[in-house]
């Protein structure tokens, strides 16, 4: 797996003050609600759960917190019994002699219990050690109750004691997590599938759409919480199918209309705390979905108005392309404006992008007839070109797949996506996606369930409803096998401890692209 940072430090930003207005409207109150342990729990061995790191219950008497002293080097671990996202609390007391020096105390969260076995000392990832959830406090005077400021996004707490002195001991009480959330899971009623496996898939992702509903559709609570473009459109079609919270949908949407580069480009990603901030990283296939999101969203609403204020936000993104596509129809990206498709730089991108271009320009044409633009049928001509291209040069019929011009390559990234653009006929995205599972599967080499969405959509809209069910019942039940309480940012099947930045002290164990499933059982079971 790789990941470039981009830095564009010259870029000059266009804001739109009344569109802002508009995202700042859509801004919702948190819910927020009080959480209190399940149980103290201490780590075992356990092959079956991720990092083979377990745990057992050593007391659901939580009472036995208040009595129990602890003293240099003793530690405690609260299950909260599920994923949470807010702020932590808890009493602290000393018990016996004078307070004669400060307590020491380290307190780590952590979404899964293979993060408590990390040690915070041993990280030398590429991703910044800042987002470690631990913290180091000396505390000179007890009893307090110890509020942490910083929100953070688990399911286990774990107190450890640095240090007291010989003289005393510590006693922790009354621990609770005020969770926060834009929604309430208790409002979702979820369908029944039919398939206990598939019902559990669906709560789990419930879960993790709602910890990421925050200010904005965050895609990861824990780290990066950011609004990212592509996992807005995602999050955004999850969220019809359960909360149907349609403001934050339109939050996010005035968001990145209110803030675009000079060029007019859209960034792939926003700040929001503590001020509204564009990141300098522009993503193609990110901006095209803007349309594709907006499309989403106004065939779920019939919200005209924020169609006409977002019209020419969207415009502009597929009018941007245009420079990239030849007489032909050919797209080639330059280096500073990527597709990202996946983590995963072990396969070309060129097919699957002219593919997200052919899927995001079909999505901006039903908005073009909904405007009346009288410019609609210039880009139904594009289209074709696009679609004449790709159907001439880039499909070997022979084989039937897809390949890349440049090289010949196939992969399973150019199938799927022009198998969601409609690119060929039914009964051809069928034999398509029968080749691929043929050839390339077990798939290998993509660790995102942004792509395994992605494969299981395609396979949703060839017909082949089984082979998705069990794709989905694999990839996302295996890491609920494994102990998620929420959908993970990466996983791989064929190597389940792997993390892409070499620790899972880092890794976000919930995110936002990864909520899909419970979409895509109701749209397509």
């Amino acid at each position: 797996m790789a990941f470039t940072f981009q830095i564009n430090k010259d870029v000059v930003w266009n804001h739109d003050k009344g569109l802002l207005q508009k995202a700042e409207e859509n801004k919702p109150a948190l819910n927020k609600k009080k959480v209190v342990p399940k149980q103290i729990v201490e780590l075992i061995n356990d092959p079956s759960k991720l990092g083979d790191v377990g745990i057992i219950p050593k007391t659901t008497d939580l009472s036995e917190l208040d009595t129990t002293q602890f003293k240099r080097d003793e530690s405690v671990i609260l299950d909260f019994g599920n994923h949470f996202v807010g702020h932590f609390n808890i009493d602290i007391d000393s018990v016996g002699s004078p307070m004669d020096a400060p307590l020491t105390l380290k307190v780590k969260f952590a979404e899964m219990a293979s993060e408590l076995s990390s040690s915070s000392e041993d990280y030398n990832g590429w991703l910044s050690r800042s987002w470690i959830q631990e913290e180091l406090l000396h505390i000179d005077e007890l009893p307090v109750r110890l509020e942490f400021p910083r929100r953070y996004a688990a399911r286990f707490v774990e107190l450890t004691v640095v240090d007291t002195s010989p003289k005393w001991s510590v006693v922790f009480s009354n621990p609770v997590v005020i969770a926060e959330s834009a929604v309430d899971f208790d409002s979702v009623i979820l369908r029944d599938t039919g398939d206990k496996m598939l019902n559990r898939i669906n709560s789990v992702a419930t879960k993790t759409l709602m910890d990421c509903m925050q200010d904005v559709f965050e895609d990861g609570p824990k780290r990066d919480r950011r609004l990212w473009l592509g996992d807005l459109r995602l999050q955004a079609l999850a969220n019809y199918a359960t909360f149907d919270n349609t403001q934050l949908v339109k939050r996010g949407l005035y968001l990145f209309g209110g803030m675009t580069a000079k060029d007019g480009r859209i960034p792939a990603n926003v700040f929001v705390k503590p001020n509204i901030v564009p990141d300098d990283t522009f993503l193609f296939d990110y901006s095209v979905f803007f349309a594709a999101t907006l499309a989403d969203y106004v065939e779920h609403t019939d919200d005209l108005e924020t169609l006409k204020n977002l019209y020419d936000v969207a415009k502009k993104q597929i009018d941007f392309t245009f420079q990239y596509v030849d007489e032909d129809g050919r797209l080639t990206l330059p280096e500073d404006y990527p597709a990202f498709i996946d983590w995963s730089n072990d396969f070309d991108k060129a097919t699957a992008a002219q593919a997200t271009l052919i899927f995001g320009l079909k999505k901006f044409i039903i908005l073009t007839k909904l405007m009346d633009d009288n410019n609609s049928e210039l880009y139904v001509a594009e289209l074709d070109k696009l679609i004449n291209f790709t159907k001439e040069v880039l499909f070997d019929r022979e084989n039937n797949q897809f390949i890349v011009e440049r090289t010949g390559e196939v992969n399973i990234a150019s199938q799927v996506w022009m198998v969601l653009a409609g690119v060929m006929d039914s009964s051809t995205n069928q034999l398509i996606m029968e080749q691929m599972i043929h050839t390339q599967f077990p798939v290998t080499g993509i660790a995102t369930p942004y792509m395994y969405h992605h494969i299981a959509e395609a396979l949703f809209v060839a017909d082949m409803a089984d082979e998705a069910k069990k794709l989905i019942k694999q990839y996302w039940g295996t890491m609920i096998e494994l102990g998620a309480d929420t959908f993970w940012e990466a996983f791989e099947p064929e190597n389940p401890n792997y993390s892409p930045y070499g620790s899972p002290i880092v890794s976000s164990y919930c995110h936002a692209w990864s909520c899909t499933p419970v979409y895509l059982t109701k749209k397509y079971l």
